[in-house]
């Protein structure tokens, strides 16, 4: 049984004794069964987060009055996620459509399980890929300052409502979002950084990186919040560079880590395998 098929309960709540057993009591006394369970207690904040693949004949009536019961004891905040729907999703991306690409062909393969709803971009050149994989383009056009970025960010949030996708995928879409933005999709949102994060945020990071010497370059797939660059992080990869690699090579090789970054942070997400508390995750991979 893949994880698309059984229901996933996630819990977060400050540590203290006898949650593990709650839990496990109340799934099995309302006809359920663990299939696969994962739990880490962070013990500087003291915060317990789990995460539960449950299977079985489920009476779901009885359990959700006996979850009320565990949220209210335990001050949990939780998700339950139950098959049989699939994720819509938005990629936006600007001039640089390689990560969009590999996203599209993933979806297609079905090793990422969602509805790519539409590519929205602020470029034209990705109607043609959209086009391509019989995706809906929705070109949000605007300048980088003043009025015309006001205008371009409206049009970028009015299409985000009007499409009301479960995830939006930043691949590669090169405008640093307002806040009011990323507060509305606030862990709903997932971002590529050429870089390995914290080390060279911001803009030509392997530039940076080529005049530093540095001998690995990586990407980092993290949410999106107000601050750039600094959201919680889902995902890192690296590969190896050495002396002999240009800014070109550098930024040859930093795509191939960006692609496969990008697509295992999406699936995390996808997979509910992702809890956030103080700016950090807990990824149960």
């Amino acid at each position: 049984m893949t994880t698309a098929e059984l229901s996933v309960l996630t819990l977060q709540c400050p540590d203290q004794p006898g949650i593990v057993a709650a839990v496990a009591n109340l799934i099995a006394d309302v006809g359920g069964n663990i299939a696969n369970a994962d739990q880490h207690t962070d013990r500087d904040s003291a915060v317990f987060l789990q995460r539960i693949e449950i299977d079985g004949a489920v009476d779901w009536a009885a359990f959700d009055s006996g979850l009320a019961q565990l949220i209210e004891r335990f001050s949990m905040q939780h998700t339950l996620h139950r098959p049989g729907t699939r994720d819509r999703v938005v990629i936006a991306c600007s001039a640089e459509l390689y990560c969009a690409a590999d996203l599209l062909t993933r979806a297609s393969l079905g090793e990422l399980d969602v509805d790519v709803v539409a590519i929205v971009s602020d470029k034209p050149a990705a109607g043609e890929l959209a086009a391509q994989h019989g995706i809906p383009f929705r070109l949000v056009v605007g300048g980088l300052a003043g009025d015309a970025r006001a205008a371009q960010e409206a049009a970028f949030a009015e299409v985000l409502d009007e499409l009301e996708p479960d995830l939006v995928v930043l691949a590669r879409y090169m405008r640093i979002l307002p806040e009011s933005i990323t507060l509305r999709w606030n862990g709903r949102m997932i971002n590529i950084h050429h870089s390995f994060l914290p080390a060279f945020a911001g803009a030509k990071p392997y530039h940076r990186a080529h005049q530093r010497g540095v001998k690995l370059i990586g990407a980092t797939a993290h949410y999106v919040t107000a601050e750039l660059d600094a959201g919680p992080i889902i995902a890192q990869g690296i590969t190896a560079v050495s002396h002999r690699d240009e800014v070109e090579d550098l930024v040859r090789k930093g795509r191939d880590v960006e692609r496969t970054t990008l697509a295992n942070a999406v699936r995390l997400h996808l997979e509910h395998r992702v809890l956030v508390w103080d700016n950090r995750t807990c990824v149960f991979a």
